[in-house]
């Protein structure tokens, strides 16, 4: 799983997280938006950095998200921070955040950097530390918790922390969704709905099933208007039905692509009752029974 994808997702939705990890307080009036930026001309890459849209004088945060060990995490992040300060000019003042699972994974050089490192406007902060010293964790915290957490305990963890969402459900589902996903992908469509204990209108909802509608339509774009209204709705269905059943095969998939638009409306509809391929197969067999499929 790559779990700094995670990290970088959550921050990009969830920037003020980044300050509460860290013990930093926000600016007032500062909204911060998050950002990947490329330095030209080197080989540099900031895969983190919060900059504020509503205040220019609010400081710069460069974060990072590191689990693995490396030797030369410092001697690098340094030099990409200093060397984004010199090619943009920066002239206001500036934070970094390194996230780390635990000190073991804090394996850097620090002899040359120490005095960096003693700076408070560096900030390493040790996630299962900070984890097991929090006292009435927010929602945020709970969903680092739910990243770092095993596969197994992954589902108990999920679960209560929707039931214990409140009015922030919303936002938090699509995250323990999401978090699912990359953890579990194993898991079909349905047993992840059945872990979190989802109706099937709340899922429908969900920003998971909203980014495969959104996925076929960017690809049904691609091709001819009538056409493409078919591949959409063929690719969106093919996704969903894997995430259900695990696969779907050769024949049925051949079956699927040929239904209408109509048709494949209706069985994106259908497939949330499926619960083993002969399902499909029966659905199938009923539409080619009214004239659509082979």
């Amino acid at each position: 799983m790559k779990t700094d994808t995670l990290f970088y997702r959550l921050f990009q939705d969830r920037p003020a997280l980044v300050f509460e990890l860290a013990g930093l307080s926000v600016p007032a009036g500062a909204d911060y938006r998050w950002r990947a930026e490329e330095v030209k001309e080197t080989a540099f890459r900031l895969d983190g950095l919060l900059i504020s849209e509503s205040d220019a004088d609010a400081p710069l945060v460069f974060v990072e998200v590191q689990f693995h060990p490396d030797g030369d995490f410092y001697a690098r992040w340094f030099s990409e921070i200093f060397l984004y300060l010199y090619r943009r000019a920066v002239a206001v003042q500036w934070r970094a955040v390194v996230l780390f699972p635990s000190r073991g994974a804090d394996s850097g050089a620090v002899v040359p950097f120490a005095p960096l490192l003693e700076s408070p406007w560096i900030r390493r902060v040790y996630l299962d530390e900070l984890l097991a010293e929090a006292h009435a964790p927010g929602p945020g915290l709970e969903l680092i918790r739910l990243i770092l957490s095993k596969p197994s305990e992954s589902a108990v963890r999920a679960r209560a922390l929707l039931q214990s969402a409140g009015d922030q459900r919303g936002w938090i589902l699509d995250w323990a969704e999401t978090i699912l996903v990359y953890k579990l992908p194993q898991l079909s469509r349905e047993e992840i709905k059945m872990i979190l204990e989802l109706q099937d209108a709340e899922l429908k909802r969900s920003r998971f099933y909203q980014e495969v509608l959104a996925e076929g339509r960017e690809e049904g774009r691609e091709e001819g208007r009538e056409e493409g209204r078919r591949h959409e709705a063929s690719s969106l269905v093919l996704r969903l039905l894997r995430r259900r059943l695990g696969s779907v095969d050769r024949r049925a998939e051949g079956r699927i692509v040929d239904l209408s638009v109509d048709r494949l409306e209706s069985l994106a509809e259908d497939l949330l009752g499926f619960e083993q391929p002969s399902d499909l197969d029966r659905w199938l067999d009923r539409a080619r029974s009214r004239g659509d499929g082979d």
